[in-house]
């Protein structure tokens, strides 16, 4: 066998051997078995029974604790306005005055005819005192007498009447000051000096209005009312410390400082809106609630003892409107749920049926994930805390830099 016939087979045989392996190779990638794809993960809120504050919000108007309107009781010519225009009065101070001349005269004739009639009882008295000594004696008859007696009671009553005369003269004289009937902030005056009054006139020369207390007046509809009760009777809400504290809420969103407490709500329904009016006291010693201001009062409701919270991104809602919820069940596989809220507290919803303590419900991840697939589940934790503990950690230092090797000289 020569050179070229050599080194031809060991060709062919490399030839062959190339093939066999490459067939072997394609073989063995044909019967490995693809791996499965990891778990999605999933944040997950575990459920646990707590107490919450229930609440609720409604809209209201504010109203003057006191409103006054100051009208004369009686007639004459405004002399003087004795108040600026939107100042602090006090009860009892002087805002207007009347032309007093002519109830100063009646006063004065008044007392003048009650003289008069206390001097004319006079002798009437001794007649009468004579006629009774000498009725004793037989000296004058007993009809007489009698006739003298009835003349004193007549003087008598004639001054008592005299007497009610001065007073009311001195009433009416007394009423050409009108006085203010309360203590607060009185508005714009509708009359000048000079102008007629008359007493008790339609239109108010001004109005008062008592602003260190205010009224909040909200309106809630009957049903939630119901609804309350019923919660109150079978003990799953209990009133906070037997009292309806009431906090207030602004037109521009801010909240006021001070809690104002429930006076009383309306016993009547009205028939149109089905809803009833609750009235409100805040205090307000700043006077920054001012009559007709549009606010939302927050009214606690009582106390939920054993509530389940839900985030409100982890329940979405079905093609039938019914809140739904995604569960990480038995082997870590998703489970879908039907379940019934009442409503929001906070950034949760309040759940009434459908969800059990120790149920792990997804909150973030829902969109990656269908009931029956196996998952991942993780601690859900929410930005405002994952934003306290980043900033509880303390900064990182910067490495230190190497020193410098010494220069060569």
């Amino acid at each position: 066998m020569n050179a070229g016939f050599r080194l031809s087979l060991m060709t062919a045989a490399v030839v062959v051997c190339g093939a066999l392996m490459t067939g072997c190779g394609k073989q063995a990638a044909a019967v490995a078995p693809q791996q499965a794809p990891p778990p999605t993960e999933v944040s997950v809120v575990t459920l646990a029974p707590q107490q919450v504050e229930l609440t609720t919000e409604l809209p209201g108007r504010t109203s003057a604790f006191l409103v006054a309107e100051v009208r004369p009781q009686v007639g004459g010519i405004v002399q003087r306005r004795l108040f600026a225009e939107g100042s602090l009065v006090k009860e009892g101070q002087v805002l207007y005055q009347l032309d007093p001349a002519t109830y100063q005269a009646a006063f004065a004739s008044a007392k003048a005819a009650l003289a008069k009639a206390e001097a004319s009882v006079i002798p009437v008295r001794l007649k009468t005192q004579r006629y009774k000594e000498l009725v004793a004696m037989n000296a004058v008859s007993r009809q007489d007498f009698d006739d003298v007696s009835a003349q004193l009671k007549q003087a008598e009553a004639e001054v008592e009447v005299a007497k009610a005369a001065v007073e009311t003269a001195r009433i009416n004289l007394a009423y050409t000051k009108v006085i203010a009937p309360i203590s607060g902030r009185i508005g714009k005056s509708s009359v000048t000096n000079g102008a007629l009054v008359t007493a008790n006139q339609t239109a108010p020369l001004s109005t008062i209005q008592k602003l260190d207390q205010v009224y909040v007046d909200v309106t809630q509809s009957a049903a939630d009312l119901l609804k309350l009760k019923q919660s109150m009777a079978s003990g799953k809400m209990q009133k906070k410390d037997g009292e309806a504290k009431v906090k207030l809420i602004l037109e521009n969103g801010s909240p006021y400082p001070l809690a104002g407490t429930l006076k009383f709500s309306d016993v009547t329904v009205d028939q149109t809106t089905g809803s009833f009016t609750v009235r409100t006291v805040f205090p307000n010693p700043q006077q920054v609630l001012l009559p007709g201001m549009y606010v939302r009062a927050v009214l606690d409701e009582g106390v939920a003892g054993n509530a389940l919270l839900v985030p409100q991104q982890g329940v979405g809602r079905d093609l039938a409107g019914n809140a739904t919820a995604l569960v990480v069940g038995a082997g870590e596989k998703v489970e879908p749920r039907t379940i019934k809220v009442s409503r929001t507290v906070g950034p949760n919803w309040l759940v009434e049926s459908g969800l059990q303590t120790g149920d792990r419900v997804i909150v973030e991840g829902v969109q990656k994930v269908k009931p029956g697939v196996t998952v991942k589940a993780a601690a859900f934790v929410a930005k405002a805390d994952a934003q306290q503990a980043a900033a509880a950690q303390p900064a990182a230092q910067p490495a230190a830099q190497p020193a410098a090797a010494p220069q060569k000289k």
